[in-house]
């Protein structure tokens, strides 16, 4: 199948206009040292706290927090509750959430192989199949074509309150790792 050239316009226009986002979240999460099992347990804790929260609004394809409470379960740690948020249902913003969702699994292929031996990594591997992110980057795509003038807006507070979510959640889990 042939792309568009414009396919995945609107994820470089997200790209660009979260990428300060982006990068607080991965300075938070890389403070912690995924070969620990205590900072992975609070790192995997973090993640379910901001997931469940996203989740059960942005309703992914491929939902993975069944794969955070397996991981968790295998460590011997409670699945915690997911942060409490109040999130717009405007469909750019969902859409927005939804991005930030499906990048977080494109990080998650890459800091899998930084998972100290003996520890589950269901949730971290569980990257795109072939194709899947051609695909999501297409229904985007689509749906902000149908959508109104504030969609993109709405997609970009979206990815801005997900990666905000990620942030928050990963600075009190290191908290609790590390005092």
């Amino acid at each position: 199948m042939r792309t568009a050239p414009d396919a995945g316009r609107i994820r470089q226009a997200l790209r660009e206009a979260t990428t300060d986002d982006h990068e607080r979240v991965d300075a938070v999460y890389g403070r912690y040292n995924l070969d620990s099992a205590s900072d992975y347990r609070a790192f995997l804790t973090a993640h379910a706290r901001a997931v469940g929260a996203l989740e059960a609004l942005a309703a992914p394809a491929a939902p993975r927090l069944p794969l955070l409470r397996d991981d968790l379960a295998a460590l011997g740690a409670p699945f915690p509750p997911a942060l409490p948020v109040a999130l717009s249902t405007a469909p750019g913003f969902v859409w927005g959430l939804r991005y930030a969702l499906e990048g977080s699994r494109l990080g998650g292929a890459m800091l899998a192989r930084r998972v100290g031996e003996g520890l589950p990594k269901a949730y971290l591997s569980a990257a795109h199949g072939k194709g899947e992110w051609a695909q999501f980057q297409r229904e985007m795509d689509k749906a902000a074509a149908a959508g109104d003038g504030h969609w993109l807006d709405q997609a970009v507070q979206g990815a801005r309150a997900a990666f905000a979510l990620f942030a928050l959640a990963g600075e009190a889990g290191m908290e609790t790792v590390h005092g």
